[in-house]
């Protein structure tokens, strides 16, 4: 945290958060007018715990936590579901060239003992965008992370 330069900061909370909350916003005047609608924000499990290393993305990803749940209570009332997702360590391009070493620290902090796989994350956003069972949960933010926010 000492050492963040303001670009770094300026740059992570613009993209992680400043974009979330332009795109809801751009959204919900749509949805709005058609008086239902659902978003989906994705946070992150260092949103939830934090991270050392990562004040300015955990700060934006809490952002987008606490963003979700003002504008899931803003909007219900014109039967717009707002949610949030976290996900854990995700198998992707990014975990793939971690070291063994770094591997083992990560998955001793999981429950589950394994990395979690993108359909996982893709499953849970088309349960929250589509499926009727989904329209009353609103203003959650569900960790989607082998069991590491519990």
């Amino acid at each position: 945290m000492l050492r963040m330069k303001p670009e770094a900061w300026n740059e992570v909370i613009n993209t992680n958060l400043s974009g979330v909350f332009f795109t809801s916003q751009a959204a919900i005047k749509v949805m709005s007018k058609k008086r239902t609608g659902r978003i989906i924000n994705i946070a992150s499990v260092v949103g939830v715990l934090g991270n050392a290393g990562q004040v300015n993305y955990s700060a934006a990803k809490a952002g987008v936590i606490g963003m979700t749940k003002t504008v899931a209570r803003e909007f219900a009332s014109r039967n717009i579901c707002v949610n949030a997702i976290a996900p854990g360590f995700i198998e992707s391009d990014m975990t793939a060239v971690l070291s063994d070493d770094v591997m083992a620290k990560i998955l001793g902090g999981v429950p589950l003992n394994r990395m979690g796989k993108p359909e996982e994350i893709a499953g849970l956003v088309r349960f929250l965008a589509l499926d009727p069972a989904a329209g009353y949960i609103t203003g959650q933010c569900l960790s989607i992370d082998g069991g590491m926010a519990m």
